[in-house]
């Protein structure tokens, strides 16, 4: 009999007329009851024997699985509502996974009229094919919270046709505890206010869908129409949207620590406020923002910011090719390169790695392909390895992408003279051959020795749409302490970011402006936006995501290493480094310190921008060192620090406390605060001292001193 059945299937044509297809009508099917997820056949192995392609998007091999192997046991051409590929999912048979297509349904009838019709599957090209997906609508403002918002999906083919496919869409809500959704209707219920993504998927079309639900109408974020104010018109365009407030704008002299920690890493000190204040008041914040991005410290800074991105570390063997990377980055940042000049530097380089700086950016990591999926996030922001073992599920990007990406890279020689050779593969295991050079969603390159210089092209060229997003995003992220799409490095169409029209004028205005990293970050500096107190006001704490105010920043392993030192004025000492060397100079991430490995700092091996990457700086370990450790204590109490100095010169218990308010925080003390110290402080006796190094630890592990705010 089951002879019988590939016979049948090899020679019963299926009805001309037909309306069930394969591709368009039996796979949406099956990834709409959930067949072909990972947790199911989707899974790399499949389950029980039966492997289909993640969500669909082999429709050929999974066409191969159900109708051909296994001599054909899937589809019954005789009596198809025996077959094995109806029976499991409807449970006439038992099914691990248990109903996921009801029996009787449209669903169950579609995969029985086509077994019914043949079993076949159209790839002569005699039937149009599907391009693209249109969903309505695509971003809604639910005025009622109760509000039912029906959702409808309409798929585009290549003879210009075009057919409701709601049905076979697969809706699915980013938060299940916001939204929910009839899997039959598509009515998506809301049921907490705020702005929701819902993500729709038919065949490999993946598109999102905004819903929001405004906490109120009455808000007094009104968009500027000033023309080089787009960071609040679009940002105060959707706090109104969303019904959000906005805080107020912080004082002076918090604007100052905030500007200098993001622009330089430091502190500001008595002349910074001093040349701060003197300026003049409509002017003054400009000023300051100008004086601090021309300042050496703002090189030093942003060059570990960039070496962290970069991930510049020594690896064993190569510790002077890494200093001298580290020392062309510095000198690029010094000299105000455009970014798009360091990148095809980056990516063109050749050469002695002890001699050429540039050309270790394929030292950093092992592999043609480690080094696709390096070079896709951090140029594109975009997770290319999600398509090494199957195109990407949330995505457009295939396992064609991936594996010619690093066919690009396989043809440089990762050495300590990288060069550029003829030979060089690797396999794409989808064809089981060697990979063709491809620009990732564009085109196949035919020559591959110029491949990489093509790929290079590409990538800082205006058509790509993903090389100035993607550092855009990140200054974004640097200075207002959540990207305009989170995670920075997973830009895609179904990861929306939450101001869309910002990023892609941020994008346009620093390619306009000679992709210059210091004029865009001017440009967020001098916003209203970045301007705001970090404190909830009017109701808008859950307004952060859309920056109704500042969010509060941890500071940086290196950063808050630094300010330890400048607030006590006792040097940090690490490893061969001279005594008084700054952490934020530190060229190599693995030299020795304690202080540094507590704090969190990242040793740029993988990526530091993954939370596990990023360091535990706020766990037991820190906690038990903050206590008791060398971190603080044997600082505060030495002899040669800010403290004994000030008491050495007989100042009194009120100086004191506004000296290390001054230094710690760049504020004076509340009055408050001044009462609350002169009681647990005057009067000590003997107990003086020790009470001054308790106040002086309370102060430097407070959250206020640890976070930029």
């Amino acid at each position: 009999m089951f002879i019988c059945w590939v016979l049948l299937a090899a020679v019963l044509p299926g009805k001309s007329d037909s309306l069930v297809d394969f591709d368009h009508d039996v796979m949406p099917v099956l990834t709409k009851a959930g067949c072909n997820v990972g947790a199911c056949h989707g899974a790399a192995i499949g389950r029980g024997g039966f492997k289909l392609s993640l969500y669909g998007s082999n429709p050929a091999a999974d066409y191969r699985t159900i109708a051909l192997e296994l001599k054909g046991r899937r589809v019954n051409l005789l009596e198809p509502e025996q077959s094995l590929v109806i029976m499991k999912p409807t449970e006439a048979m038992e099914h691990e996974g248990g109903v996921r297509i009801d029996p009787g349904s449209d669903s169950a009838e579609t995969v029985i009229r086509w077994i019914r019709e043949g079993a076949l599957r159209s790839h002569d090209g005699s039937r149009p094919v599907f391009k693209s997906l249109e969903i309505s609508p695509a971003s809604v403002v639910a005025d009622d919270f109760d509000q039912d918002v029906t959702l409808k999906a309409i798929a585009h083919f290549s003879d210009g046709s075009s057919r409701d496919v709601t049905r076979l869409t697969v809706f699915t809500p980013e938060d299940p505890g916001a939204l929910s959704i009839d899997s039959k209707t598509a009515d998506v219920h809301v049921r907490r206010r705020g702005r929701h993504i819902v993500i729709a998927r038919y065949l490999r079309a993946v598109k999102a869908i905004e819903i929001i639900a405004p906490f109120s109408r009455q808000v007094s974020a009104e968009p500027v129409d000033a023309p080089d104010s787009f960071i609040d018109t679009s940002v105060n365009r959707l706090l109104k949207k969303i019904g959000i407030p906005a805080s107020g704008q912080l004082d002076d002299e918090a604007f100052l620590r905030r500007a200098s920690l993001d622009l330089t890493g430091r502190l500001p000190d008595g002349q910074d406020l001093r040349w701060f204040l003197a300026d003049d008041e409509r002017i003054r914040r400009t000023n300051l923002i100008d004086r601090l991005l021309a300042s050496e410290a703002f090189t030093e800074y942003w060059t570990l910011k960039l070496a962290k991105l970069l991930r510049i570390h020594g690896k064993p063997g190569n510790e002077r090719g890494a200093e001298k990377y580290h020392r062309w980055l510095e000198q690029q940042i010094a000299e105000n390169a455009g970014y798009h000049t360091i990148a095809m530097s980056l990516l063109t380089a050749t050469g002695d790695t002890e001699q050429v700086g540039p050309a270790n950016f394929y030292r950093m990591v092992g592999g043609p392909r480690e080094q696709a999926e390096f070079t896709s996030e951090l140029f594109m922001g975009s997770r290319l390895r999600c398509a090494n073992c199957h195109d990407h599920p949330l995505d457009h990007w295939t396992q064609d992408d991936y594996h010619g990406l690093a066919a690009i890279f396989a043809k440089v020689r990762q050495e300590p003279i990288v060069r550029v050779v003829d030979d060089g593969q690797v396999i794409n295991p989808r064809t089981g051959k060697n990979a063709v050079a491809r620009i990732p969603g564009e085109r196949y390159l035919d020559d591959d020795h110029g491949a990489l210089q093509a790929f290079a092209r590409w990538m800082v060229s205006e058509d790509n749409p993903y090389f100035a997003k993607a550092i855009v995003n990140r200054l974004w992220k640097s200075m207002m302490g959540r990207g305009l799409v989170e995670p920075a490095d997973d830009l895609r169409s179904t990861n929306p970011a939450t101001h869309p029209d910002l990023l892609q004028e941020l994008a346009r205005d620093f390619a306009e402006h000679g992709y210059d990293l210091r004029h865009t970050l001017k440009k967020i500096a001098t916003s209203d936006a970045y301007g705001r107190r970090s404190e909830v006001s009017g109701g808008n704490a859950t307004g952060g995501q859309y920056y109704s105010r500042h969010l509060r920043k941890p500071l940086e392993p290196e950063v808050l290493a630094d300010a330890i030192s400048d607030v006590l004025e006792i040097p940090e000492i690490y490893g061969q480094y001279p005594a008084g060397s700054r952490a934020v100079k530190l060229i190599n991430p693995q030299v020795e310190s304690q202080t540094l490995d507590v704090l969190g700092r990242c040793a740029r091996e993988e990526s530091c921008e993954t939370s596990v990457a990023a360091g535990n700086t706020g766990g037991l370990s820190l906690k038990l060192h903050l206590f008791n450790g060398p971190i603080l204590n044997q600082r505060i109490a030495s002899p040669k620090g800010r403290l004994s100095r000030l008491i050495a010169a007989g100042e009194t218990n009120e100086a004191i406390v506004q000296s290390f308010y001054r230094a710690a925080l760049s504020r004076s003390v509340s009055d408050d605060e001044r009462k609350f110290w002169n009681e647990q402080i005057n009067g000590s006796g003997d107990q003086r001292r020790a009470l001054l190094e308790d106040f002086v630890w309370s102060l430097l592990t407070c959250q206020e001193f640890v976070t930029n705010h």
